[in-house]
């Protein structure tokens, strides 16, 4: 007769649906760059703690490690939007804690192109009767902004 193996874990922590790869794409779509930030070009990571309630929900999120000029605000207002699926705990409510990096960098600025000029020039084609000819062309520029 075998035994049935049990569960190592007597409480089950919380998991954001989708996995570490959809957490951090729900980070990278909600983070705003501050204003600030961008004006004085800051960079940096921040650091936080925060708190998960037995609903899966993100209850208070504190800075352990500053940037400053507006990331650490915009941070915590990102960690709050997040929410986990949190099994069964046997009827126990329980308060989970977790750390996390948000990542704050300058978007690249992307290399400007010249716009490019396309000269498009007409001109009449050569007829039988030389009183027909005309020396007028016209001549139509369009211009791509790459």
């Amino acid at each position: 007769m075998r035994k049935e193996a049990k569960d190592k874990h007597f409480i089950k922590k919380p998991v954001y649906k989708g996995g570490p790869k959809a957490l951090k794409k729900f980070i990278g779509e909600n983070l705003r760059y501050p204003k600030e930030a961008l004006e004085n070009k800051v960079e940096g990571t921040v650091y936080l703690n925060y708190d998960i309630n037995y609903k899966g929900e993100v209850t208070d999120a504190r800075v352990i490690k500053s940037v400053g000029h507006g990331c650490d605000e915009e941070a915590v207002r990102v960690v709050k939007l997040l929410k986990y699926e949190v099994p069964k705990n046997r009827g126990v409510r329980v308060v989970f804690h977790k750390n996390i990096q948000i990542h704050f960098r300058l978007p690249k600025e992307k290399e400007k192109k010249p716009p490019v000029q396309y000269n498009y020039v007409n001109t009449p084609g050569k007829t039988a009767d030389p009183n027909e000819q005309k020396k007028s062309s016209t001549t139509i520029t369009i211009t791509f902004n790459q």
